[in-house]
């Protein structure tokens, strides 16, 4: 058996070549895991449906998605133009968190090739985040009674306000971020348990402190676990203030797969942020999430 991995050619939006956003990841991350044998096959996910959207985002932004009538603040706030390819790329991709959620049930684990986009909430996307897929499919365990009581590890550099903001007063889903505190969003929301890290933090803090708020987590009762894998806290990215070493990203991600699957909880691994420098290396640390799961199918 391998490891269930969700992806689909669309998670790829034409958003021109010269935007900052390094969309081809999601095509070369695809190909990179096959070419490594880490998966041979993916599980492709269909576009999520409004029905199961409208659990984490009012109708009226959804409308404003699906028909491109966003105004033009709302369309800069999410800093992705509002074309098509756009619009197809967020639905598959949580769609993909959703498919993914549910393997994660079957098998114990699994991965999408895309998700994470944790600055979108209920009334609007925001940093390169449309829907908030995280958020999407734990209101989707939780409405078919697949899971009760749900933990967000968000380990992106850049605060996961979107679930924060969306799960703030539901006691079913439970919000732990741990990010730069200089970085964006520049106003926070209140996660459950915050951690926020000063600039140039290192690996070894930064695993420490890791371990330090897992034990913390460890003592509560969750039957699910979503894992936002960002790999913006290397220090070669571009819009990560901390010094995390590739060895620093694979041993996190080992840290947290095993905290949680050793526990028999079952985890959706989705890729959050990276914006690399060096995009072959964004790929290869992107990789890292698949990777550290596959050892446990």
């Amino acid at each position: 058996m391998e490891l269930p991995v969700v992806n689909h050619e669309d998670y790829f939006a034409k958003i021109g070549d010269d935007h900052k956003f390094p969309i081809n990841k999601f095509g070369e991350l695809a190909n990179y895991l096959i070419s490594n044998n880490i998966v041979k096959n993916f599980h492709k996910p269909y576009p999520c449906s409004v029905e199961t959207l409208k659990f984490a985002h009012s109708d009226k932004y959804i409308q404003n998605i699906l028909n491109k009538t966003l105004n033009t603040e709302g369309v800069k706030k999410i800093g992705f133009p509002l074309v098509d390819s756009v619009v197809k790329r967020s639905l598959v991709a949580t769609g993909g968190t959703v498919l993914a959620s549910k393997l994660a049930i079957h098998y114990g684990i699994s991965c999408n090739t895309a998700g994470g986009s944790h600055h979108a909430n209920y009334n609007e996307g925001a940093g390169y985040c449309v829907f908030n897929d995280v958020a999407v499919a734990a209101h989707y365990l939780i409405n078919r009674g697949l899971a009760n009581k749900i933990l967000i590890v968000d380990l992106d550099v850049h605060q996961g306000n979107g679930n924060s903001d969306i799960f703030k007063e539901n006691r079913n889903v439970f919000t732990f971020s741990m990010h730069s505190k200089s970085n964006y969003p520049a106003k926070k929301s209140k996660s459950d348990i915050d951690v926020e890290l000063e600039d140039n933090l290192e690996d070894q803090t930064y695993i420490k402190k890791l371990k330090y708020y897992l034990g913390d987590l460890n003592k509560e009762n969750f039957d699910f676990v979503f894992y936002i894998a960002g790999v913006d806290v290397h220090f070669n990215d571009r819009l990560g203030k901390l010094k995390i070493s590739d060895e620093g990203i694979r041993l996190r991600d080992e840290i947290v797969v095993e905290n949680f699957f050793s526990k028999k909880i079952p985890l959706c691994g989705v890729l959050g942020g990276g914006y690399n420098k060096d995009f072959n290396k964004l790929v290869e640390l992107h990789s890292i999430l698949h990777q550290s799961c596959a050892k446990y199918i």
